[in-house]
């Protein structure tokens, strides 16, 4: 970046600004760069680098140089939002956030022998490289170079002062993985084993990424028993595949993790789900169907079906689209406290006021068929079944929606027209499947262009004809944008998901058809001259705003 690029047409903060904004930060008890950010906006960064002389440092290349710990410990890093950088020829920088701690400042040049170069960065940018090297920093080496200080090893606390104090590798490796997870949001875990180690994933917004991986094969074994002991699996059993579950302290709260452990060439990979329920709990607090993204369209289609007094709405999609979710969020809205409301689920993800919901315990013989029909007897208005997985749950939620309950379920399909046939192919007889159904929903997340760094950008032709824009005119009134990767979204372009859905409302020529077993062109002909709007179409009209990639429309839904 040249110099002159970053200074020129940038006014520097004067000094009546910077007395003003010292004196508020006293009062308030911030910091003076605080106070600034607020009221400069969005040029902030060059006027805080024209004012004090000091370059910026871009999230790329921060990204791209190596830190050193040595100059300025981890948790002085964290504590004073700073970084110690070196480039590939050894100099030293010092990335920092604030350049108004003089504290900082002045205790580098007094205690640093070599000369070094001090550089703005932006918060964001620091956290989010903070957090790439945290694991590394506090696990990874001290397991590569084979110390460790002396502690009780015990994995009920996630807490960083517990993990560093884990006097054997394993423990450290798997608590460090549990918790570095759970501090960047992912879903799942995954530990898998390769020839002469273990490489580990998160799923994060619905993608895999790895995040790291340790050498030995030996190390590797050892951490997948320790998950075994954790979720009381057997140790000794390595040929077949195993589920559970355990639950660790985390930030003051509790957190389940769902174990599967499987087999492979390579030894064993472990899975785990990560089920933060008091998180959630909090987050969807006062959880609607506009929190969610849905457009206005799908909205009143949604609250529609939830408002009729009996009869059966189904919500389709693959694992982590959303599905759970979507159902809260209706059994929310319409919970005027009136009704009695039931829940059945695997597990009870969100704990919802005035509701009561009841864990899956198939170990105890309490599966959604079973827990179903007690349900019956409990005198509910609404019902809410996790998932139908057999003809036996099928039969029972349909029973129940011809016989005065609204009942809520998901389904495993690939969209809405599909989920009428599975019904059919677990037994269910047609004629009471559709006088049962209200209709059908089929959603996704998208992940959305992160607001941070997202610009404009051109699209390649392959790309518009494998998305089916190839047309003349096809494309137009679009604007594409995608995000380049900064500290907000973590370098991944994208930051948070919206849910977008296909709603299959049935009527009575629709029950006919289906009842009749016509072809599903035949199907798909009636529902389009209604207006239906399927994934692709409700994905597309976020591209067409910008609000997503193509890329990203592609991975989650077909090409018409």
């Amino acid at each position: 970046m040249n110099r002159d690029d970053v200074f020129s047409g940038a006014p520097p903060f004067s000094l009546d600004t910077l007395a003003e904004a010292a004196g508020l930060a006293r009062r308030s008890g911030g910091k003076v760069v605080d106070v600034l950010a607020r009221e400069a906006g969005t040029d902030f960064p060059q006027r805080l680098a024209a004012t004090t002389g000091i370059m910026p440092l871009d999230h790329r290349t921060l990204f791209a140089l190596e830190p050193d710990f040595a100059v300025l410990s981890f948790d002085t890093a964290l504590r004073r939002e700073a970084l110690a950088l070196r480039d590939e020829r050894g100099r030293l920088s010092v990335a920092l956030v604030d350049p108004f701690d003089t504290d900082l400042v002045d205790g580098l040049g007094a205690s640093l022998a070599e000369a070094f170069q001090l550089r703005l960065v932006d918060r964001d940018d620091l956290a989010a490289c903070l957090a790439r090297h945290e694991a590394n920093h506090r696990v990874v080496a001290e397991l590569l170079d084979g110390s460790a200080a002396a502690g009780d090893g015990g994995g009920e606390d996630l807490s960083l002062r517990r993990i560093a104090g884990d006097a054997s590798p394993v423990v450290k490796l798997v608590n460090s993985t549990l918790y570095d997870a759970i501090q960047q949001g992912a879903s799942d875990i995954h530990l898998e084993c390769v020839p002469g180690g273990l490489v580990v994933k998160f799923r994060v917004d619905g993608v895999l990424a790895r995040v790291g991986g340790v050498q030995g094969g030996e190390l590797a074994e050892q951490a997948v028993s320790r998950l075994k002991v954790l979720a009381e699996l057997d140790i000794a059993e390595r040929r077949i595949p195993q589920d559970g579950r355990f639950k660790v302290q985390a930030g003051g709260r509790a957190i389940d993790f769902r174990v599967s452990i499987m087999p492979s060439i390579h030894g064993e990979d472990a899975v785990l789900r990560i089920l933060d329920k008091e998180h959630l709990t909090r987050e969807m607090a006062g959880l609607t169907l506009d929190s969610l993204g849905f457009d206005a369209t799908v909205r009143s289609q949604l609250r529609r079906m939830a408002g009729e007094p009996y009869g059966m709405l189904l919500v389709t999609g693959p694992t982590g689209s959303g599905k759970t979710t979507s159902l809260y969020a209706l059994l929310s809205e319409t919970n005027t406290g009136q009704d009695k409301i039931v829940t059945i689920e695997d597990p009870v993800e969100y704990q919802l006021p005035g509701v009561l919901q009841i864990p899956v315990n198939e170990k105890k013989g309490l599966g959604f068929a079973r827990g179903l029909r007690s349900i019956l007897r409990h005198d509910p208005d609404k019902i809410m079944v996790g998932e139908i997985r057999d003809p036996e749950t099928a039969e029972i939620a349909v029973q129940a929606a011809l016989t005065g309950h609204l009942v809520f379920t998901t389904v495993h399909a690939n969209n809405a027209f599909d989920v009428i046939g599975r019904f059919m192919h677990m037994g269910v007889d047609p004629y009471n499947l559709v006088a049962a159904l209200n209709g059908v929903v089929a959603q996704r997340l998208v992940r959305i262009n992160c607001p941070g760094c997202a610009v404009d950008v051109a699209v390649a032709p392959a790309l518009l004809d494998a998305s089916g824009l190839g047309a003349d005119g096809a494309a137009a009134g679009y604007r594409f944008r995608a995000g380049t990767g900064c500290g907000q979204c973590r370098g991944s372009g994208y930051r948070g998901r919206r849910a977008i859905a296909e709603v299959l409302l049935l009527d009575d020529e629709l029950r006919d058809l289906i009842v009749a077993r016509a072809p599903l062109r035949q199907l798909k002909e009636r529902v389009r001259q209604r207006g239906f709007v399927s994934l692709r179409q409700a994905g597309l009209a976020l591209v067409r705003e910008g609000l997503t990639t193509l890329q990203e429309l592609n991975r989650v839904t077909f090409v018409a």
